[in-house]
């Protein structure tokens, strides 16, 4: 599972003027497509929104997926501008960040769900819903290829757009082991995390029996985790939580035969969070009993053992379990890799969109959540055209005064410009260029300028596949299509810097605000803008009280919290239901 900050994403306003806009994206084409828009802001603090024409035929969207990115999308649209149609496979919104505690009874499963009907009904305009997957999408003729998923209902039916919203996530990724789809469990849907519950219990009833030796008890009780990032170390803990809390009370008998292992390749686990958090982890869980291997590669796994490679000596070792759990990462589904294939994305990992969420090769198709990734524009490519604009005496030179009164635009074109001042401690243009000629300098030429700016898409990175990062991208497109109107009929002028030259207003920005890593032992690990660092019981209590405020709704709100206060007077459940 991913770690998720419960945030709402903000946006910083574009100032030119006493009344001002806040600049961002919708995508309107030459032909008919979207490509911009502005949401315009008085004075006031009012938003200005123009409404569609009454007697205009709304144009007609699809979405693909109730995940995070669907969801926010959906909560977040305008309903009455538009006819939707949402397909899924599952009717439901899971709050997967608390799929850990499903899997060993700390939250109920029903708890985090909220059905999708209970959702859009809330909303204005035609939304309609239907329980099935997608198994093809034609771009070329704007149909959605669809087929229920429901028992009596395997026929398929197409669906038509105008505009479409990929947002159907993405699977385990098994690197192609040998035996990992038909002996270890994974953890992505609600489904899951209920069949690792049972699979947990079960081990402990099976290694109950009279008739088995302590040898085969030991195997029983191996629980092997396969990864080492957020969510096999936040499944390592539950898992460690309830047998030391519940089982034990339960079993007596089989308390010195329970092992648990996660197994990373890499040569930490926690990696993508500060190396003080990954060495508590591996402190906290050796004084747990957890025990953690670093440099461990699967090779196979068959239904009594796992066979592992040991890096960087090559010595491969086999590890007998009872039960594995699959945890390494996210794969693209086949309709995804499909239509990859249409567009011309073949050689890649995920679909690739640019700044404004749409898929680079289609027009009125846009992608969010796990299934794609942001392929931002270097500054290196548009480097003459960006000197040319800057430089408005046109004397081959740019001054500081010239430059700076481009830094902003550059920086809200080009993300990755703000992130390399920040990295480098630079207030502004003068850092800028006392960096490039190691003195204080009053203009610069095109090579110049050039080499000053030659490392600035080093800090260009992929957006991690988190919660946080898919709803932020949800409300973001959610914002631009309410806007579509206003901006097709009262333009705003365009940024000056504006890369190929195609879109007008500002780019999706990610808000990164902070990550959780649940260690267990009513220890959380919390990770918050400005490199603060915060382990200890106080974080839980934090992780407690943010992951409640973010539900989707009172019902689960509720739910969540007496399950915790329940868990918290009674222990957990260990009934095989």
């Amino acid at each position: 599972m991913r770690f998720f900050s419960f945030f709402e994403r903000s946006t910083r306003a574009f100032h030119h003027s006493p009344t001002y806009s806040k600049l961002i994206v919708l995508f309107t084409v030459s032909g008919g497509g979207l490509v911009a828009y502005s949401e315009s802001k008085s004075d006031n603090g009012a938003y200005n929104v123009v409404s569609s024409q009454a007697d205009a035929k709304k144009k007609k969207v699809v979405v693909l997926g109730t995940g995070w990115a669907g969801t926010s999308f959906l909560k977040n649209l305008n309903g009455s501008l538009y006819d939707v149609q949402v397909v899924s496979p599952r009717n439901y919104f899971a709050f997967t960040p608390l799929l850990p505690s499903v899997t060993c009874g700390t939250v109920e499963a029903r708890s985090i769900v909220e059905p999708i009907r209970k959702i859009i009904k809330k909303k204005t305009g035609n939304i309609e819903f239907c329980e099935a997957e997608c198994v093809k999408i034609d771009a070329a003729n704007k149909k959605v290829h669809c087929r229920s998923t429901l028992p009596d209902g395997r026929k398929e039916f197409l669906v038509d757009y105008d505009y479409l919203v990929i947002a159907m996530g993405a699977q385990a990724n098994t690197f192609n082991t040998p035996g990992v789809p038909e002996h270890c469990h994974f953890l992505k849907e609600v489904e899951d995390a209920q069949r690792i519950r049972r699979s947990v219990i079960d081990c402990f009833e099976k290694a109950s029996l009279p008739n088995l030796s302590d040898e085969e008890r030991k195997k029983m009780l191996h629980f092997v985790i396969v990864g080492g990032g957020p969510t096999g170390v936040e499944f390592a803990a539950e898992l460690h939580d309830f047998v030391c809390e519940d089982l034990e009370k339960l079993y007596p008998d089989l308390q010195d035969l329970v092992k648990i292992y996660l197994i990373e390749a890499g040569d930490q686990i926690l990696n993508m969070f500060d190396k003080r958090i990954s060495s508590f982890a591996v402190e906290k869980f050796g004084r747990d009993g957890i025990d953690v291997k670093t440099g461990y590669q699967v090779v196979s796994v068959s239904d009594k053992a796992i066979t592992m490679k040991v890096r960087p000596s090559g010595e491969i070792t086999s590890l007998p379990y009872g039960m594995v759990l699959w945890s390494t990462g996210i794969g693209t589904r086949p309709v995804i890799m499909d239509f990859m294939k249409q567009i011309g994305q073949m050689n890649r990992r995920v679909l690739a969109t640019d700044e404004w969420l749409r898929v680079l090769g289609c027009d009125d198709v846009y992608a969010l959540g796990d299934c794609a990734t942001i392929q931002q524009r270097k500054v290196m490519e548009d480097i003459s055209a960006i000197f040319n604009l800057a430089d408005k005496d046109k004397s081959g030179t740019l001054t500081i005064e010239e430059l700076q009164d481009v830094i902003d635009d550059i920086c809200l074109r080009y993300p990755q410009v703000e992130l390399y001042l920040k990295a480098k401690q630079m207030r502004n243009a003068v850092d800028l260029l006392i960096e490039y000629k190691g003195k204080e300098t009053k203009e610069v030429d095109i090579e110049g300028f050039k080499i000053a700016l030659s490392q600035v898409d080093s800090q260009m990175k992929n957006l991690p596949a988190t919660a946080q990062v898919a709803a932020q991208e949800g409300a973001y497109l959610a914002k631009c299509f309410n806007n579509m109107e206003e901006s097709e009929h009262n333009p705003e002028g365009p940024p000056r810097i504006r890369g190929s030259g195609r879109h007008r207003f500002r780019p999706f920005r990610y808000k990164h605000l902070g990550q959780f890593a649940p260690l267990g032992g009513e220890q959380t690990a919390a990770q918050l803008p400005g490199d603060w660092i915060s382990i200890g019981h106080s974080s839980q209590w934090l992780w407690y009280s943010v992951y409640a405020s973010k539900q989707v709704s009172w019902r689960t709100r509720i739910l969540v919290i007496s399950n915790w206060t329940w868990r918290f007077i009674f222990g957990r459940d260990s009934s095989g239901i």
